[in-house]
């Protein structure tokens, strides 16, 4: 499949970052979008809503979907998911998006703090991936993708801010036993930066800096998130992709295009938390 014209996508986490860029690249080539977020008025340190990313989706050539629910929510995310449903007919991929960070320590992380991750990241992922099957499974491409890190025991990552990592690699983890069940049915893989990305969560986990300079911007996460989508479900699962590696498999051999700063050098960027 060369692109996903007529396919519908729904996204968790869509209002803006790396889940609205997503939506932008497969709108080019004419996708249904299901934007899934609860951010309905602009927030002061947070640019974008759920209407303003469906108005970007549109001028970019697709159409779009807004449900605004909570992704801790099951009566929303099935509410959601059946109004993609009647509005497209179906759902062909799921982007499990929708992230709550905190790299905190385990003293510094408050049980509110520990329980929004694990209910956003781990739970949210299963549940909409649970609520989303039944339509995948009638799709001719089925794909899930979920933006997560391939795992890695290594103490390191878990010494820094386990609680933040426990909560990723939940995401992670259901790629590795979704893949397993529903193999030759519908593709599970994970996408990972192999840099820091531009987006607002990371600002404010870098102590809330107006720019992240040396990151790449949410651009690449799309291309390599559409190079994906766009591959046979039948073969490619159980996945771990890295953007970059994944991007010059494809052919991609310079990536100052998708910098903050094209001036810097690719050793200057800011290698990703779990890389």
């Amino acid at each position: 499949m060369t692109n996903l014209s007529g396919k519908t996508l729904f996204i968790t986490g869509a209002s803006r970052g790396i889940g609205k860029a997503i939506g932008e690249r497969a709108a080019r080539d004419g996708a249904n979008i299901v934007l899934f977020a609860k951010t309905t008025e602009p927030h002061p340190k947070l640019p974008g809503t759920l209407y303003s990313a469906a108005e970007d989706i549109e001028k970019a050539g697709g159409k779009a979907l807004v449900c605004v629910g909570d992704v801790r929510e099951e009566s929303q995310v099935a509410a959601a998911v059946e109004s993609a449903v009647a509005t497209f007919g179906g759902i062909d991929i799921l982007i499990n998006n929708a992230s709550a960070i905190s790299l905190t320590g385990t003293e510094s992380t408050d049980m509110k703090k520990y329980d929004l991750m694990h209910q956003i990241n781990t739970r949210g992922t299963f549940m909409t991936s649970r609520l989303c099957l039944p339509h995948l499974k009638k799709a001719a491409n089925p794909h899930v993708l979920n933006l997560a890190p391939p795992l890695n025991m290594s103490p390191m990552w878990f010494g820094r801010h386990v609680a933040y990592t426990m909560a990723k690699y939940g995401m992670s983890l259901c790629v590795l036993g979704m893949a397993e069940e529903f193999k030759g049915k519908v593709a599970f893989n994970a996408l990972w930066p192999k840099t820091v990305i531009n987006t607002a969560a990371v600002k404010n986990q870098l102590g809330g800096i107006a720019e992240v300079t040396h990151a790449r911007q949410p651009t690449i996460m799309a291309d390599a998130a559409h190079a994906i989508l766009c591959r046979d479900a039948r073969s490619c699962s159980g996945n771990f992709f890295i953007d970059e590696d994944l991007l010059r498999s494809e052919g991609v051999t310079d990536f100052r295009a998708y910098q903050v700063d094209s001036s810097l050098r690719e050793d200057q960027l800011m290698p990703d938390f779990f890389l």
